[in-house]
């Protein structure tokens, strides 16, 4: 009979004999994920300039955004990702202004791009069966980017730290939930935002299109009121009119911050295409609370929305009403795409509610496999001088590859 000791002796010396070779096809499996994972660089090369009717000077920079990265092959669900960032200005052009970072405060236009090295992204995800857990530093985008995006058109792109849960049912209900730590905003690393930040948000598909649920819960570490709650809805769907397609889209959240504010979001949109041409005309309304404050989405991709010209990146106290027309088509094997914006208050101010008007123009080519050019002009008019609106012009020519 065995004693104890040599017993335990046999049942080790059993179990390694067992565990090694199990213990080596993991470690070949997970190495074989990482050998055959997948490197990626992009770069942005870009000249913006910027002319205002005020006292600070004209702005010019060129700057070249440099992404490289790597993410693995899927091992048992698992998988990860490594992205490092830098910006810098090039060619010697280097004429604008940065206030968040300090950079030429106060002596040129606004150019957002600082210059700047930092990780963009590192995250582990689980996928498995329809569930999807992702944590770490990540691009989270959510809808059209209009309460949760990447802020893409800048050079430095704002990713969030945190863990995101996603969940696809199989009745077609897909469930997203996200408890996000810090904002890694566009103005570099040292104004970045530490949060306690709640996303959640579902979605189906419904016989009048792709319905969602929203509610947003934003929070500020250590600074008091900063509170912004939105609950909301959405829904995008398409026909076919009279033989054309034709899409459409609808949007209402109610907003209430920590400092008492009481606001609604709305957005109405409608679109056909035509002979080759794709029109859209929308109405979108960040209402304000009697001229005290207004709708605030800081976690938008705020260039994408009422002009370009960025001149309502913060809404004004008196609101946003928004009327926009949208045509776009190709031509020259490219992109081209002009948008005619009409703004007004929605809490008129002494009878005045003209916040302006804006043209935006676009043209895009994509050049072999990799490679990407555009032209772009963004002409913003002021309206009634007591909001404080300027005439604004900005264009911006840019070249870019995606090797990924």
């Amino acid at each position: 009979m065995l004693t104890g000791r040599v017993r335990r002796v046999a049942i080790y010396c059993l179990t390694m004999a067992l565990w090694t070779p199990i213990a080596s096809q993991a470690e070949q499996s997970i190495l074989n994920a990482l050998i055959e994972g997948k490197p990626y660089a992009q770069l942005n090369l870009r000249w913006e300039s910027v002319q205002q009717e005020n006292a600070l000077r004209d702005a010019d920079a060129v700057t070249l955004r440099s992404r490289l990265g790597y993410q693995s092959e899927n091992f048992q669900g698992w998988r990860g990702a490594l992205e490092v960032e830098a910006v810098r200005t090039v060619l010697g052009v280097n004429d604008y202004s940065v206030p968040p970072s300090g950079f030429n405060a106060g002596q040129f236009s606004v150019i957002a791009d600082p210059q700047t090295t930092e990780l963009d992204q590192l995250w582990l995800q689980y996928q498995q069966q329809g569930l999807s857990l992702k944590l770490g530093r990540q691009v989270i985008t959510l809808d059209n980017h209009r309460f949760v995006g990447h802020v893409g058109w800048r050079q430095d792109r704002q990713t969030f730290d945190g863990l995101r849960l996603d969940y696809q049912f199989a009745d077609g209900l897909r469930m997203s939930a996200a408890r996000l730590l810090q904002r890694n905003r566009i103005f570099a690393t040292d104004q970045d935002v530490q949060s306690s930040d709640t996303l959640i948000r579902a979605e189906m598909a419904t016989r009048a299109g792709k319905l969602s649920a929203y509610a947003y819960l934003l929070s500020v570490d250590d600074v008091a009121d900063s509170g912004i709650d939105s609950i909301g809805v959405r829904l995008v769907g398409g026909k076919t009119l009279a033989g054309m397609p034709a899409t459409y889209a609808a949007e209402f959240a109610a907003q209430d911050t920590d400092t008492g504010l009481n606001t609604d979001y709305f957005m109405l949109e409608g679109g056909l295409q035509f002979d080759g041409v794709r029109a859209r005309l929308g109405y979108e309304v960040l209402g304000s609370d009697a001229g005290r404050g207004a709708v605030a989405t800081p976690l938008a991709t705020l260039h994408k929305f009422n002009g370009w010209a960025d001149q309502f990146l913060s809404t004004p106290d008196a609101g946003l009403r928004d009327v926009y027309l949208s045509l776009g088509g190709k031509v020259w094997r490219g992109r081209w795409q002009i948008i005619a914006h009409q703004f007004k208050a929605d809490a008129a101010i002494a009878s005045k509610d003209d916040l302006g008007r804006e043209w935006n123009l676009q043209f895009t080519r994509k050049f072999a496999r990799y490679f990407n050019a555009g032209i772009k002009l963004a002409s913003y008019s002021a309206g009634d001088a007591r909001f404080g609106k300027v005439d604004t012009d900005k264009l911006w020519v840019w070249w870019s590859a995606d090797f990924s």
